[in-house]
């Protein structure tokens, strides 16, 4: 990905966002043409100069200081996430002499313990996740409550690995699991930003936004907005098509070690409904969990 421009999108996009009553500035009735700060605005806020500003949305300022993207992201009003994001844009980690050309994928799987782990979690569905969503691994519950249309296997088949963002946008049957659908989809493109501005080098992942930003006007849109939000537990509303209404805690455990890998898993309310619907959904998974520790993604 262009790092200097996607940093320039995002503060424009930040800038545009704010309006001028609420950083404290009168607009002229009249003279005004943009809704959001000019350029010159936020720079005189944040105590930069307009020069450096500029220079700073053009992808052309090296090594910003920490103070100048701290005033940046107070002036707009950034969350946690987003001024994170924002140094991540202005400050990528350097490549390796190695690494001059965007990172390949590269055959990524779960480790035989976590495997292993996911056998013995036989009343929590549970995936294991790459950076990317791609699904490297389940559990029969976890593909019983997500993908049952889709073979066992498919973790462990290089052109059928599924990918959660993929299927949210243009998996029908995935896309209508989620009740509240809109707020997932948002969610889910804010949490692939984070990751794309941590990760600038990664084709795959490079590839895999490019191909859904063709392929859904909806993930484009959403995409051009910029939304940073990370998300490691919340709460999931399904409609399963066998076990009827659900309503489930996740949490994200990451792996140790370097991979990015980390595993969802899902749990119930103890005496609810959702874990009754659940205990029957689990007695119907039977399938055992695909083993090919080779796979890579498509």
């Amino acid at each position: 990905m262009n790092v200097p421009s996607e940093l320039g999108d995002f503060l424009r996009s930040r800038r545009a966002a704010l309006r001028p009553e609420e950083a404290g500035i009168t607009p002229h009735p009249t003279r005004r043409r943009v809704t959001g700060l000019r350029r010159e605005e936020l720079a005189t806020l944040a105590g930069v100069s307009i020069t450096h500003y500029t220079r700073l949305e053009q992808g052309r300022a090296l090594s910003p200081s920490d103070s100048v993207l701290d005033a940046l992201a107070r002036t707009l009003r950034l969350t946690e996430d987003e001024a994170a994001h924002l140094k991540a844009l202005a400050r990528p980690v350097p490549s390796s002499p190695s690494a001059a050309r965007p990172a390949t994928a590269h055959a990524e799987h779960a480790t035989p313990s976590t495997r292993r782990l996911l056998a013995a979690m036989t009343d929590v569905p549970a995936l294991v996740l790459n950076r990317r969503n791609d699904v490297l691994a389940w559990n029969p519950l976890g593909r019983a409550l997500l993908a049952a249309h889709l073979p066992p296997e498919a973790p462990d088949t290089p052109a059928d690995r599924p990918n959660l963002t993929w299927m949210l946008f243009l998996d029908a049957r995935y896309r209508d699991l989620h009740a509240h659908r809109s707020e997932e989809a948002a969610l889910s493109v804010a949490s692939l930003r984070v990751i794309a501005g941590r990760h600038p080098d990664d084709r795959a992942l490079a590839e895999l936004v490019g191909q859904l930003a063709v392929r859904s006007a909806e993930f484009a849109a959403l995409w051009s907005r910029h939304p940073v939000r990370t998300c490691t537990s919340g709460v999931k509303h399904l409609r399963h098509p066998r076990v009827g209404p659900l309503t489930l805690t996740f949490e994200n455990l990451l792996v140790p070690g370097t991979s990015g890998h980390r595993l969802i898993a899902y749990t119930a309310e103890p005496g609810s409904p959702s874990e009754a619907a659940l205990g029957l959904l689990g007695s119907r998974a039977t399938t055992p969990v695909a083993r090919n520790p080779t796979a890579v993604r498509r």
